[in-house]
């Protein structure tokens, strides 16, 4: 899959990556922590962290043997 096919699976939105805490980009939502107390928190990725963690899932799925969707960067795999 493209670069720019598999970025266009996921919403994006100005934001702060998890990974680049001191910048305001591009991002999309990856996980939402279910906080007891107070609103839920968004943990958001930019474009690079998420094809790295597509990266990382793909080659973690066919390790495993299992198939690789993507999509899901937030997801194991």
């Amino acid at each position: 899959m493209e670069r720019e096919q598999l970025l266009g699976l996921y919403d994006w939105d100005m934001g702060v990556c998890f990974r680049h805490p001191g910048e305001k980009t591009d991002t999309t939502v990856v996980k939402t922590l279910q906080l007891q107390a107070g609103p839920n928190e968004q943990i958001r990725a930019c474009r690079d962290c998420i094809l790295a963690m597509e990266a990382a899932r793909r080659a973690a799925a066919e390790g495993a043997g299992i198939p690789y969707t993507p999509g899901c960067a937030g997801d194991a795999f």
